[in-house]
């Protein structure tokens, strides 16, 4: 299928709510096109200078509009695509658009393996000492909360061109082990040195029972 492109440094997921300020005028003239014509476009990621995965967006919401023509509008991501082709101008129009191959996701994984991650979350942000509400296993799927569990950019990118819920799971739990070992590192360590900072009593050697 042939869509509009907004490409962006930037990743979101599926479900999620993309917040974006519009201020260039081909972009104008597409959020216009969005609310006349009821189409979707999409937001390619651009990652290490190329542009192969990104998500389809639906616009929900014009929040403001500014006396420049500039907007604050809310999207919502849909679905993952393959980007196949790229235009830099559609004829007759200003902005970006390309032909993309939608990406067939699914979000089915046992409530045991969901919980586990739910689990390591609560232990990262408790190791952290950040706040989290509690979250619903029923609601929760590998998108949720994927922006807040420290991924780089890159391994975001890796998450969203995963297809399988039960994969994503797998691939955050690795990550959140691996975080988890070395925060706990860094507190014991801190603690370590907290610990050597304190007047303690010593036994010394008894050297007259040392065979040398």
């Amino acid at each position: 299928m042939k869509i509009p492109l907004f490409p962006l440094q930037s990743i979101f997921f599926p479900g999620e709510t993309v917040p974006l300020h519009v201020f260039e005028d081909r972009y104008k003239q597409l959020i216009n096109d969005c609310r006349e014509e009821a189409i979707t476009f999409g937001i390619p990621v651009f990652i290490n200078n190329k542009m192969d995965y990104g998500v389809e967006v639906q616009l929900v919401e014009v929040v403001s509009t500014y006396d420049s023509g500039e907007m604050d509008v809310v999207c919502v991501a849909r679905q993952v695509f393959k980007l196949l082709a790229f235009e830099n101008i559609i004829p007759g129009k200003l902005y970006a658009g390309g032909i993309v191959k939608l990406i067939d996701y699914d979000y089915e994984a046992p409530i045991e393996k969901k919980q586990i991650i739910i689990n390591g979350i609560h232990q990262l942000y408790t190791l952290m000492e950040i706040p989290l509400k509690e979250i619903n296993v029923d609601e929760f799927n590998s998108f949720t909360l994927a922006h807040k569990i420290g991924l780089s950019f890159e391994q975001e990118y890796q998450l969203l061109q995963i297809p399988t819920e039960n994969d994503r799971l797998n691939f955050l739990s690795l990550h959140l082990t691996s975080t988890i070992t070395v925060l706990a590192e860094v507190e014991r360590t801190k603690k370590t040195i907290e610990l050597n900072g304190h007047f303690k009593n010593f036994d010394p050697l008894d050297f007259k029972n040392l065979k040398m």
